[in-house]
């Protein structure tokens, strides 16, 4: 029977070079590549630049704030799933203008909207190794107002 509480940790460096990435994850900072050319980020991490085909990118942090562009809510159980459901997966759109896929935290009876803002949370694989995640964020808090 498969262990369905394990997260295990991606393998770094495999296919492209992602150290900056978790670097950035165990210092509380949100690290995706950039194309130097185009001024655009991109995710997942890539070889070369997603925008003009050249190796022109390097790691910079990005706020980690965006809005709920999609989202599921999952409910069947999986690896890596155990006691985590109905579990709130979305594609969020930075503030950067770059999607990452994660997880979204808040209150069971909070439901994620499309265009809903979200701000940066970590979620932790085995050993402890954050990753990000998001939360909803209140009205108050999008509209800037002080709660």
């Amino acid at each position: 029977m498969p262990d369905h509480t394990s997260r295990p940790v991606p393998k770094p460096d495999i296919y492209v070079p992602t150290q900056p990435f978790w670097q950035g994850a165990r210092e509380g900072r949100l690290m995706l590549q950039y194309c130097r050319d185009t001024g655009r980020f991109q995710h997942h991490p890539r070889p070369v630049s997603i925008h003009n085909g050249r190796r022109n990118i390097e790691w910079r942090e990005v706020s980690g704030n965006g809005f709920i562009y999609a989202f599921t809510v999952l409910r069947v159980p999986g690896p890596g799933i155990g006691g985590r459901l109905p579990l709130r997966i979305a594609l969020v759109e930075l503030d950067e203008k770059v999607r990452i896929l994660g997880n979204v935290f808040g209150k069971e009876e909070d439901s994620p909207q499309i265009g809903r803002r979200v701000a940066l949370a970590w979620d932790h694989l085995d050993g402890g190794i954050p990753y990000p995640a998001f939360r909803l964020v209140a009205e108050q808090e999008a509209a800037g107002a002080t709660p």
